[in-house]
């Protein structure tokens, strides 16, 4: 005799249709908070394809039309290589220095900083860190917003500075 197979009373099997239909309301409830948490950020617009930037020693490369009266700079090229991204200039500051028109207490606003000194030597106050003195081989990087200044340097002084962004703002403040 071939056995039946046990039939679900109807009660059962709505009750099991019903909470199949939560678990899948719930779920799929779940799925939109989830969805609506991860809104994806708005595109960065591609930055331009960056180019090499070869920059030779010339004597007639340094040029006094940067940020400071008693510095010539020589741009390096590297600014307009990154489309604005990034500048890399060698600082030379004239002597011998005078502390009333060089040491002025300052911050720029950049997103990064880093200083190398290729010849000489110059001393830096620096908020949080004090006076220091950075000889030829020193190098350093200067938070974004740091208050600091420069307090002294040898005549023969070059340093190698590179910031991003490229344009930035510098603001003064009172000592």
């Amino acid at each position: 005799m071939a056995r039946q197979k046990a039939s679900r009373p109807a009660s059962k099997t709505a009750v099991k249709k019903r909470s199949g239909t939560k678990a899948a309301a719930r779920s799929s409830a779940r799925k939109a908070v989830k969805a609506k948490g991860r809104t994806t950020a708005p595109k960065k617009p591609a930055r331009p394809r960056q180019r090499i930037a070869i920059s030779h020693h010339r004597e007639e490369d340094f040029k006094a039309d940067g940020l400071r009266a008693y510095a010539k700079y020589r741009d390096l090229g590297i600014a307009d290589a990154t489309h604005g991204l990034a500048q890399a200039h060698v600082i030379r500051l004239q002597g011998p220095c005078d502390p009333a028109e060089v040491s002025k207490l300052h911050f720029h606003d950049v997103e990064f900083q880093m200083v190398y000194v290729l010849k000489g030597w110059v001393k830096t106050y620096m908020d949080g860190q004090g006076e220091t003195l950075m000889k030829q081989g020193s190098a350093w990087t200067q938070p974004p917003k740091i208050k600091h200044m420069i307090l002294d340097y040898s005549d023969d002084v070059e340093l190698l500075e590179v910031i991003l962004p490229a344009e930035f703002r510098t603001v003064e403040l009172k000592a």
